[in-house]
């Protein structure tokens, strides 16, 4: 780990979501939660809560664009998160933004399957995920759905199944893929970093919780966050995982909405 003499900027790139557990909102608590100071840009505008979502309005690209160009123009980013992409032209703004202006670390959480199940991208908006972020990213975090899509292929049933499509994910142009398994059955959940230096397993008991809203995005922003600070990939990655393991065991202390609750992003401030 490197030790840096400032506080470190990074920049999440995803929706909104109004009931705060997910999207730009919980990358800007998990950032802050982590210590490191948080920029976003909105992609889109969602209505959604605990139990769902309802609606999605991706904004103009050309405002897209604005955000990106005055932000990176005057902030120094260390590590960027990019979140829910709606469309191609979406994707292409940011490549060209962060392409111009390359911060250190890009790391993609392709946000395109909400916890409710609902589908949040078409056809070509995943095309774009695949095609043009993926081979951006430095690293890339995909849940089980997450990765069938990437893959138009089925999802993973057990870690032997993970081990068959992390290469497949890898393949697609990333240089490091976090495939995660908590969409496994079992007492545990396992996730696999995959590089092509090799293969990590992190494994970590279930948290007995329906408070799940938003975990995708907090895990991504949290390795993003331990990134900026200096710490290498895997380092980050552990750090990461064990923080959010720690914010969905204190997460029963929240009471919001009635669907799956978010997790408690400030369980070791409040």
């Amino acid at each position: 780990m490197t030790t840096l003499s400032f506080i470190p900027n990074a920049l999440t790139i995803a929706g909104s979501d109004p009931s705060g557990g997910a999207g730009i909102q919980a990358d800007l608590k998990t950032f802050s939660a982590l210590d490191v100071y948080g920029t976003s840009v909105i992609t889109a505008l969602t209505a959604q809560n605990t139990q769902g979502v309802f609606d999605v309005h991706t904004l103009p690209t050309n405002f897209i664009a604005a955000q990106l160009d005055t932000l990176l123009s005057d902030v120094d980013i260390e590590a960027v998160k990019i979140g829910m992409v709606a469309s191609e032209e979406v994707a292409n703004v940011i490549r060209d933004a962060l392409v111009r202006r390359r911060p250190r670390w890009i790391v993609l959480d392709p946000v395109m399957v909400a916890k409710s199940g609902d589908v949040l991208v078409d056809d070509a908006g995943i095309r774009a995920v695949r095609e043009i972020l993926v081979p951006l990213a430095d690293l890339v975090t995909p849940n089980l759905p997450e990765a069938a899509v990437l893959l138009n292929g089925p999802i993973a049933q057990d870690v032997s199944q993970m081990e068959a499509i992390a290469p497949q994910l890898l393949a697609l142009g990333t240089a490091n893929v976090l495939l995660k398994g908590g969409h496994l059955r079992g007492e545990r959940c396992p996730d696999l970093l995959i590089s092509n230096q090799g293969t990590h397993w992190l494994d970590a008991l279930r948290v007995d919780t329906d408070n799940l809203h938003g975990t995708g995005c907090t895990l991504s922003s949290a390795i993003a966050a331990y990134l900026a600070r200096g710490h290498d990939l895997r380092e980050a990655v552990e750090q990461a995982k064990a923080w959010l393991g720690q914010a969905l065991s204190a997460s029963e202390k929240l009471r919001v909405g009635k669907g799956h609750g978010p997790v408690h992003h400030f369980h070791a401030w409040w």
